[in-house]
């Protein structure tokens, strides 16, 4: 049978076990933590209150009803206020870049900032 260590010898550890401690608890590097990008606000945003309803073919449709900047921003706030989500002039303007970058590719030019209602 061990003998279990002695008071004494378990105080002898304990810098040596709070040090192994705070190495497994501390944050890693940036570049360990994840090689992709962090997803942007306007992503965020369309991934947790939209994209359940919106497959991909919802932007992809014959029948779309975004040809244009204006237009775009015109769905992303109607559509956000249908689901009475609150969401800013930054908000909506966050999620319809997202959305043209991923979906719709409109001309760079045409992204604007929304103008306030």
């Amino acid at each position: 049978m061990t003998a279990l260590p002695t008071r004494p010898a378990l105080r002898a550890l304990l810098p040596a076990l709070c040090g192994l401690a705070a190495l497994l608890t501390a944050p890693l590097p940036a570049q360990a933590q994840s090689s992709s990008p962090s997803p942007s606000r306007g992503q965020l945003l369309y991934t947790t209150h939209c994209s359940e309803c919106h497959s991909t073919q919802m932007h992809w449709r014959e029948k779309t009803k975004v040809h244009d900047w204006p237009s775009l921003l015109a769905q992303v706030r109607f559509w956000q206020t249908q689901a009475a989500l609150g969401w800013n002039d930054d908000d909506v303007n966050q999620v319809a870049s997202y959305l043209n970058a991923t979906y719709y590719r409109l001309p760079p030019q045409a992204e604007r900032k929304v103008a306030s209602r």
